[in-house]
C-alpha cells in the first residue's frame, strides 16, 4: 500500500457506531419526553418481530489502563457494587413502566469499566432482576467483556447458568514493554487460564480483543502476541486500532509520550501483520478490525449479509431498540438516540428521583436515516445503493466527496450502486465521512475524533 495514500487519508473521523455521530447531535431539538415518545413508537413497532437489546455498562475498575477511552470510575471500594446494580433495575423499572407488554430480550451484553469487577453473586442479582420483567427471545445472545486477572471459574460458571454463551477477554498486546506503558499488566498463562476456563464451561463464542498501535508496539510485539493468540484458538478477535486522543480523555492517555505511539505508515504495517497472520491462521475478516472462524456467529452474519453495527459495536443480529442501561449508557430507538448522565452522582440523583437519567440525544432526520443505513451497509457489508428507498438528494453531494477516493480506486462506482474495493477498506472509515453531510456542512475547528488510520 502506497504511503503517499496512508499520508492522503489518515485524518480525524467516527469509528461510526452511530449517524450522526454523537459532536453532531442536535441537542436543542431533544428533550425526554420525545425521546420516550419515540422508545415507545419503535418498542411497539418491533418488539414482538425481533426484540430489543440490552447494554449494561459497568464503570469500575480497579486500576487505570492508560490506553482506555471508556467512561470509567477507578476504585477498590467493592462497596459501590449494590447501590449501582439497585440504580440500574431501578433504571430498567422506568424503562418497563412506558411499556404495554413485556419487553422480549434478543441481546445482553456487560461492558465497562470492568463487569467482573462485580462478584458473581451480584451479576446475577443484576441478571436476574432484569430478567424478572421481560421474556427471553428463542434466539438469543448473551455476552460480557472479561478482565483475564479477575473473571474467576465462578464468574463464567453463573453467566453461563444465566444464558451467556459469549465472552471478550480483554488481552491488548503480550509485550511486557508495551504492558507497563499502558498498565495492563497480564502474563499469558492468565489469559490461557480464563479461555481454557471458559471452553470447559462451554461457551460457544470465545472472544480475544487485541490492539495495534500501542506505545513502544513492534512488529515483533504483533508477531508475538497473534502466535500466542492462535494457541489458544478464540473463535473470535478484535484487531482495533488504540485511538490516540488525550486531549478528549484526559490524564489517562498521558502515562507516555505522542511520539511513543506508532503512527502513519509504522501503524499501519502492525495491523497489515497482524491481518496476515489472522488470515493465514483460519480467520475471516468481518468489517472493520474484526475477525471470526467460519463457526461463529458473527462470520455467518457477515457472509449472510445480516451483519449490524451499533454503539455495541459489531453484532451477529439487528434489533431495532436498544436501550443503555448505566452510567454513560447510550440507548438507540432507530429513530433517536439518548445518552445517560455521564457522572456517577447525578445517574444516582436522577434515579433516586425517579427519573429515566438521560442527559442528551437526538431524533433523526428523514435524511438522517437514510444515511444511517448507508454508512451501515459500508461499514457492515462494503457496498450500498442509492435506489428506491436510499435515495436522498445529497447523494450528489456525496459523489462529489467521493470523487479523489474513486481515481484512487478506494471504491468502485457503477450506475446507483457503490462498493469498496479490497485496496478500499483499510480506508473505510473514511469512505464513510464522504456520506456525512452533517460532518461536511460543519467542519470542526478542534480535533473530535482519533485519527482513521
Amino acid at each position: 500500500m502506497a504511503i503517499s495514500l496512508i499520508q492522503k487519508y489518515n485524518v480525524p473521523g467516527p469509528r461510526y457506531t452511530s449517524y450522526p455521530t454523537v459532536p453532531y447531535w442536535d441537542e436543542k431539538n431533544f428533550s425526554l419526553k420525545n425521546w420516550s415518545d419515540n422508545l415507545i413508537f419503535s418498542f411497539n413497532e418491533s418488539n414482538k418481530t425481533e426484540g430489543i437489546s440490552l447494554y449494561i455498562h459497568l464503570p469500575f475498575c480497579e486500576s487505570l489502563c492508560t490506553f482506555c477511552g471508556c467512561h470509567k470510575r477507578i476504585t477498590k471500594r467493592h462497596e459501590v457494587e449494590d447501590p449501582y446494580i439497585e440504580a440500574v433495575l431501578k433504571e430498567w423499572q422506568l424503562y418497563c413502566n412506558l411499556f404495554d407488554s413485556k419487553p422480549i430480550i434478543k441481546e445482553i451484553h456487560l461492558g465497562g469499566g470492568t463487569p467482573t469487577f462485580f462478584s458473581s453473586k451480584n451479576l446475577e442479582k443484576l441478571i436476574n432482576g432484569i430478567l424478572t420483567k421481560a421474556e427471553i427471545a428463542e434466539i438469543h445472545e448473551f455476552s460480557f467483556e472479561g478482565h483475564p486477572n479477575n473473571t474467576s471459574k465462578e464468574h463464567l460458571q453463573s453467566l453461563f447458568d444465566l444464558g451467556f454463551r459469549r465472552v471478550s477477554f480483554g488481552v491488548q498486546d503480550y509485550s511486557e514493554t508495551v504492558q507497563n506503558a499502558i498498565h495492563r499488566i497480564q502474563p499469558f498463562h492468565q489469559v490461557a487460564k480464563v479461555t481454557f476456563w471458559a471452553k470447559e464451561i462451554g461457551y460457544t463464542s470465545i472472544s480475544h480483543d487485541l490492539v495495534y498501535g500501542l506505545p513502544f508496539q513492534k512488529i515483533d510485539d504483533i508477531i508475538d502476541t497473534i502466535e500466542k493468540t492462535k494457541s489458544l484458538q478464540p473463535h473470535r478477535i478484535s484487531f482495533y486500532s488504540y485511538a490516540h486522543v488525550p486531549w478528549i480523555k484526559g490524564n489517562g492517555q498521558r502515562g507516555f509520550n505522542d511520539e511513543d505511539v506508532p503512527r502513519d505508515n509504522e501503524k499501519r504495517e502492525l495491523y497489515e501483520t497482524g491481518k496476515m497472520l489472522l488470515l493465514k491462521n483460519g480467520y475471516h475478516e468481518i468489517g472493520m478490525d474484526h475477525f471470526a472462524n467460519e463457526d461463529d456467529s458473527m462470520f455467518l452474519a457477515f457472509k449472510n449479509k445480516k451483519l449490524h453495527r451499533n454503539f455495541m459495536g459489531y453484532t451477529a443480529s439487528k434489533t431495532q431498540v436498544m436501550i443503555g442501561l448505566g452510567v454513560s449508557s447510550i440507548s438507540d430507538s432507530w429513530y433517536s438516540f439518548a445518552q445517560n448522565e455521564k457522572n456517577l452522582e447525578d445517574y444516582h440523583e436522577k434515579i433516586n428521583s425517579g427519573v429515566i437519567p438521560v442527559t442528551k440525544g437526538h431524533i433523526l432526520t428523514e435524511e438522517d436515516l437514510i444515511i444511517r443505513k448507508h454508512i451501515l451497509n459500508i461499514m457492515c457489508h462494503f457496498e450500498t445503493n442509492w435506489s428506491d428507498d436510499l435515495y436522498f438528494s445529497g447523494i450528489y453531494n456525496v459523489l462529489e466527496n467521493l470523487e479523489e477516493m474513486i481515481a484512487d480506486e478506494l471504491v468502485e462506482v457503477s450506475g446507483q450502486e457503490l462498493k469498496v474495493t479490497e485496496k478500499g477498506k483499510p480506508f473505510v472509515r473514511n469512505i464513510c465521512m464522504a456520506f456525512d453531510l452533517r460532518l461536511k456542512r460543519n467542519i470542526p475547528n478542534k480535533q473530535l475524533f482519533s485519527l482513521t488510520i
